[in-house]
């Protein structure tokens, strides 16, 4: 597997999204800003939101959502920057709106039936349905963490609702290609899952011992945590894993499981671009780098 290098020396990359100029949107979480990314490795600023962008994607109106997990503190271990606990100068946990032309910041949402947002982490929109679908992971301070689930809102803040709760550490969302899933990593169990989508919203529980009703899709085995992933378009649940860093792809009925390893243990996400959505991109986020590789099937196209 071939692997590109298309730039370095981001602060913590997350969230990238291809553009169809053949530039990557991305985040810089410890830097908290907003970045594009050239296709010769050029670095623009769009914004400078703080706190700590995360997850995002690109919305109806052409701008771009993000989920704002407030921040971290930040730790350099072996060449790598590692995010850690809950920092003093938390900003709260958001979900924000970013004008690529402009680089404006709206506040979206804050809180959920009065109880606030601690560290939203990634975001899908939902085109069957409307509205977006997106994770709260929590924070972590030194005794105890939050508890985290999965939420739907509207792109125009006028409504949101806690949908699964309680999940644990969830972190990557997607949806199948026919819009009738809705797929959760969970970051330290390792897990995915994923809820039959009813409505806007709102979910059909399967019932059984899964978290909250969802299905077991897959589990990975030893120390290999989950982070943010994509789908393609056969149905593959593509999640970024770190600890033997890369991207795991999971078959729609979780009977094949493939790992592409990547040079970076903390390979945070991915999206799919190019000609045909057949190269992936992908934030090493450990060593501050935004790569690319062929994908051996196409992407499957967002909302």
């Amino acid at each position: 597997m071939h692997i590109h290098e298309i730039a370095s020396g981001l602060r913590f990359p997350e969230g990238p999204v291809w553009m169809p100029d053949g530039s990557i949107v991305l985040v810089e979480i410890e830097a908290g800003r907003v970045t594009r990314v050239a296709p010769d490795g050029a670095k623009t600023t769009i914004a400078t939101p703080g706190g700590g962008p995360n997850g995002a994607a690109i919305g109806p109106d052409g701008a771009l959502y993000v989920c704002n997990n407030g921040g971290f503190e930040w730790h350099e271990v072996g060449g790598l920057l590692l995010p850690g606990e809950e920092p003093k100068n938390y900003s709260g946990g958001r979900i924000e709106r970013v004008d690529l032309a402009t680089g404006a910041v709206t506040l979206l949402y804050r809180e959920c039936n009065g109880i606030p947002l601690r560290g939203p982490n990634d975001l899908v929109f939902d085109a069957r349905n409307g509205g977006f679908w997106f994770t709260d992971h929590g924070k972590t301070r030194k005794r105890d963490r939050d508890r985290g689930g999965l939420y739907w809102a509207k792109a125009d803040g006028s409504e949101i609702r806690e949908v699964v709760y309680p999940l644990d550490s969830p972190n990557g969302v997607g949806l199948s290609p026919d819009g009738t899933r809705v797929y959760v990593a969970e970051t330290w169990t390792g897990r995915v899952w994923w809820w039959a989508i009813a409505g806007p919203g709102s979910i059909t529980p399967a019932f059984g011992l899964g978290a909250q009703g969802g299905t077991l899709l897959a589990g990975l085995p030893g120390m290999q945590l989950l982070d943010s992933l994509a789908v393609d378009a056969e149905g593959h649940v593509c999640v970024a894993t770190i600890g033997n860093g890369g991207i795991t792809a999971i078959s729609p009925d979780g009977a094949q499981i493939q790992h592409f390893p990547l040079p970076d243990p903390l390979t945070t996400n991915l999206c799919f671009g190019g000609p045909g959505l057949r190269t992936a991109f992908a934030t090493l986020s450990g060593t501050g780098r935004l790569v690319s590789f062929e994908w051996p099937r196409a992407g499957l196209p967002l909302a």
